[in-house]
Order: C-alpha cells, then structure tokens, then sequence
C-alpha cells in the first residue's frame, strides 16, 4: 500500500493563498491568522472562539479538548498561533509541546496559563522549550474586555510573525538590508567599542526570549564569570521560577534582584516582576535598585532603566544583549549604553519569535552583531576573552 502523501507546508499553502488574491495590491487582502484552540474546558474554547472571531484579522482554525486531537487535527490543518492550555488530562499540553511545535511548522505557542504554583512552574517550562509567549487564565468572570484586547493583541503580533516566518515580508525584515547578515557598525562605534572590555553583561527580552536565552546561556562555558543582569517580560509569580531555571540554564547561582543586591561575578541578577531594575555605584561595588514608576515602554520590569542606568555606572563597560520579544522596549536605554561606549547584540529576525525590541536597536544602527541565541553566546565569549585594542588607521 502506497504511503499518504505528506501533508503540504505552510508556507505552500500561503503561497497558494497570495496567488489567489486579486492582481490589484489595493484589493489584495492578507490571508487571515488562523488560530487554533487547545483547553479542555468547553466553557474556555467557547470564550476564546468568540475572541478570536470578533477580530477581522483572525479565524479560527479549529479547537481541540486535548493535546492529542490538537496534534492530529494540525496534521491536516495548518494554524498560526495555538492557544495552549498546559493542565489538560492525558498528555498534557506540556508533553506535548515539541510535537505541537513541529507539527505547526513554524506557528507560535499562546501558552494559557493558571495561576497555581504548578502553572508558573509548567509555564516557565513550555517558554523555555520554545512557547512563545503567555497569558494567565483569569479566574471566572476575569474574562472582561480588557483581557479580550490583551488576548488578541497578543495573537495578531505572534501571527504575523509566524506568517513572516514563511517568507511573507513585513516589519520584521531590515529596512533595505539583508537580515542574514550582520550589521555592520560604523566606525565611530567601532572606536568606542574597543576602548575597554565589558564589566558587566545585561541581556533584556520578551516574548519568545526565554527560550533563546536558555540557549545563549548554555552556550556560555564554566570559565566565564562576569555578572549577568536579566531583565525578562514576565507575571511577577512567574520569576522566583524563571530564576530557578536560570540558575540551571547556566550552572551559576541567580538571584531576583530586589532593593540594594550587590552584582557579583559568577551570579545572574534577575529584575524583580514588580519594578525596574536599575544599577548604582557605591564606590568599587554594583548594587542595584528597584524603581516601581512607569517607562517609556509601558513594561514592568523594563529593560530601559536597566540599560540606562548601567551606562552611567559603568561608564561604557557593557555588553548590552537585546533577545526576541515585542515592542522597543530597550532602544532608549541601548541609545545611552552606545553613547557612553558599550556594545549591543542583538538576536536575528530568523530566529525570533517576535523581532520587535532586536529589531528595533538593530535599525537604528545600534548593534555590532545580529544573529542567533548561539551566535550570540559565542560573541560574548569572544568579547569578553578579547584584549581592547586602539584603533588603527
């Protein structure tokens, strides 16, 4: 008996999809986001489904009351963006994450998350293995029109990532530039960068940068010791679990950084879910500090004041590291690290979940390097274990 023919790619079918728009680009219209739900309670897939239908930009591609039926029906139907209930009998959406994942051929993971001490740990877990982002399930009655407008929000910019993930073009290319491809920095960034080696490294990220930093981190050997800052987009309950697997992620002890904790070599610093994490001199020592205000960014924690802050007490002995995530949070403060003599890295839009905060530093022509969590990793070893050298002419 003949095998069935493999199911086709997305990007074949939205390939199919842009021939069949009309030939006039003003009556062109871009295929809608398919969503696909995944909870066990019917009452949550019927709450979700009338989200998702209430936005001209998406549709549903179908709901699911189990990981299994999830996995058998992408077989055949292709989804952008999965919202994924993890605490589901049977498999579980956790265990079956990776297939989801592969089955999705480059759609994004909407991880929905409880509010329990195991959600947060489940949660953290499916973002590291490459979730992209999460929600917290409200409690009944917390299904209100705000969380309607922060759900689809949500959706529409992962949705539009994946569709660019097929090929499509869109904000997350370089304008006029080849994303593959480093960028090039000018010579008077040049000359500021090799003026010291870094002091510190401080790495900001967003929705999908979890798993990218697990990546980066794991790529960073036992020799290295200078102190890491981590300024992470999440739900406040979610970091005392972050910091854990941090801690494992790079086989040095981690701290949530609160009022007054000192920066020390060998450790990670991790910003609080409830302030911004700042840095201050007291004399030979970095100690940090915790600013509760809003930012230009709208996030709390930002990554802003952290870059900000830094690039007075440090004075330019940074390595500034911008991973996935969605917005600009840190082109303001990556603006001040370069201006006082830093060097900012940023992750490629390959690679991203959302491109939009390393895209952002990377259009501005603030980064030295674009490439992967790896990559990325490899240049900071390398930067680190170089010895600055004066400009030649």
């Amino acid at each position: 008996m003949n095998a069935p023919a493999p199911a086709p790619s997305r990007q074949l079918r939205r390939e199919v999809e842009r021939q069949d728009q009309p030939a006039n680009p003003s009556k062109a219209k871009a295929p809608a986001i398919r969503v696909m739900i995944v909870d066990d309670s019917l009452t949550v897939r019927t709450i979700f489904k009338r989200m998702v239908e209430s936005d001209p930009a998406l549709e549903i591609a179908g709901t699911a009351s189990s990981a299994e039926r999830a996995i058998a029906q992408l077989e055949k139907t292709p989804a952008d963006v999965i919202l994924l209930d993890l605490e589901m009998p049977g498999m579980g959406g956790l265990d079956a994450l990776h297939e989801i994942l592969e089955r999705a051929m480059g759609g994004q993971v909407l991880v929905v998350s409880s509010l329990t001490q195991d959600g947060a740990e489940h949660t953290v877990s499916a973002l590291s293995m490459g979730a992209a982002d999460t929600m917290l399930k409200p409690r009944p009655g917390g299904f209100n029109e705000e969380y309607r407008a922060q759900l689809l929000s949500k959706t529409r910019a992962l949705g539009e990532a994946a569709t660019r993930c097929d090929g499509e073009s869109g904000s997350a290319t370089p304008d006029s530039a080849d994303e593959s491809a480093p960028y090039a920095p000018t010579p008077a960034h040049a000359a500021r960068r090799r003026q010291q080696p870094p002091e510190v490294i401080a790495i900001g990220a967003s929705t999908g940068g979890i798993h990218a930093l697990n990546i980066m981190l794991r790529n960073l050997t036992p020799e290295f010791d200078l102190p890491i800052l981590i300024t992470q987009h999440l739900p406040a309950s979610f970091i005392p679990v972050f910091a854990r697997q941090v801690e494992i992620a790079c086989a040095r002890r981690a701290v949530i950084a609160d009022e007054g904790t000192e920066i020390r070599r060998g450790e990670v610093a991790i910003a609080t879910g409830h302030g911004h994490m700042m840095v201050r001199r007291r004399g030979d020592r970095l100690v940090t500090h915790t600013l509760a205000q809003p930012a230009p960014s709208g996030c709390l924690p930002s990554v802003d004041p952290m870059f900000e802050s830094l690039a007075e007490a440090c004075e330019g002995r940074v390595l500034g590291v911008v991973l996935s995530g969605m917005g600009r949070d840190g082109l303001i403060g990556a603006q001040k690290l370069v201006e006082a003599g830093a060097t900012i890295l940023a992750q490629d839009a390959e690679t991203s979940a959302v491109w939009g905060m390393p895209g952002a530093v990377t259009k501005a022509g603030l980064t030295s390097f674009v490439g992967s969590p790896e990559e990325i990793g490899a240049k900071i070893l390398e930067a680190t274990q170089r010895v600055a050298t004066p400009e030649r002419n």
